[in-house]
């Protein structure tokens, strides 16, 4: 009796043949050209993208996210006449607005950056109230993390958003010396996530740790660039350079605080 209500559920399945990606029903129906996995044209083309930017080249083929089957091209538009092939070469990488550092930018979202939170010392920016002072370097980098998570050079809408939740959140809790670090940090995390959620939908909460990492460094985009991939021991051309170390955490807001890290907090 099992059996027949589970083989019932199973052909009544709405969508029983999903895009193994996003796991939705497959829009623009593609598939790669030597193992004929059928995906979401627009996942596909994604994921590929995001393996080629993990080599130096521009790859000429890409391996089957299920069968790990080497292809070449991504075949779709298929209307039983004809169709349309997109080569695996013709990534995003290519185009002018999509830098080395879009590119290392990208990759950071695949690796961990638990020590990079220790390095920042992220909670002794809420001790300290740091919240409360403008990141002048904050619209660069936003839209620089941006593009390199969309793939998309046109960006300043869902970067104005972001930004101005942000704002209000600094106007908001000008007044909030009686509220605890921790719990400053969590709301603006949450906020944070609710204004970034509908454009970079699963990779939204790495971005807004990403983000507490950025403002907490204090640094401007070139130098935190250099201590984030020394600290990955990355090395990428025209951003890592030999430097004197000393100048690696030099802070960029001239107005610095100078009192003891837990002295604003009042219990």
């Amino acid at each position: 009796m099992e059996q027949q209500s589970n083989a019932h559920e199973s052909s009544s399945d709405p969508n029983p043949n999903p895009c193994p990606i996003c796991l939705g029903p497959a829009t623009n129906e593609s598939y790669l050209d030597q193992c004929f996995h059928k995906f979401c044209y627009n996942c596909i083309v994604h994921w590929t993208k995001v393996v080629a930017s993990k080599y130096s080249a521009i790859p000429t083929s890409v391996k089957c996210p299920i069968c790990k089957t080497e292809n070449f091209s991504i075949i779709h538009g298929c209307d039983g006449i004809s169709f349309k092939r997109h080569y695996v070469s013709q990534e995003f990488h290519n185009s002018d607005f999509f830098t080395k550092a879009h590119k290392y930018r990208l990759q950071c979202y695949y690796c961990e950056t638990g020590t990079l939170i220790d390095k920042f010392n992220a909670l002794r920016y809420w001790k300290l109230h740091k919240y409360l002072q403008p990141n002048h370097y904050l619209h660069d980098w936003m839209r620089r993390e941006i593009q390199a998570l969309t793939q998309e050079e046109d960006v300043e809408v869902i970067v104005h958003h972001i930004l101005g939740v942000i704002d209000l959140f600094r106007r908001n809790e000008h007044n909030s010396s009686r509220i605890s670090p921790e719990a400053l940090r969590e709301r603006f995390k949450v906020l944070a996530s609710e204004a970034a959620r509908p454009f970079l939908t699963g990779r939204t909460d790495q971005f807004v740790n990403e983000l507490e990492l950025f403002i907490a460094a204090g640094l401007n985009i070139d130098a935190y660039d250099k201590v984030y991939l020394k600290s990955l021991g990355w090395k990428v051309p025209g951003i890592t350079e030999d430097e004197e170390e000393s100048h690696e955490l030099a802070p960029v807001v001239p107005n610095l605080y100078i009192f003891d890290e837990d002295s604003d907090y009042t219990d």
